[in-house]
């Protein structure tokens, strides 16, 4: 059987975890910060887990992950 290509699209932007788990960086952390509160700003540091079919779209575009 051939080799599987990732989407190097998706494999910037996602990361699964050893448990099968899909991260993904938060939004709205590029610019106008100064209207953030800090607390929305300090929980968007943190990674999001993205769920349902969604994550087995991107599961299938990372074959080896």
């Amino acid at each position: 059987m051939y080799k599987l290509k990732t989407k190097k699209k998706a494999a910037k932007r996602f990361r699964v975890t050893k448990n099968g788990k899909v991260l993904a960086k938060a939004t709205g952390r590029r610019h106008l910060l100064s209207d953030k509160d800090p607390k929305s700003k300090r929980q968007m540091r943190n990674n999001i887990e993205i769920k349902g079919q969604v994550a087995k779209n991107i599961k299938s575009v990372m074959p080896y992950s």
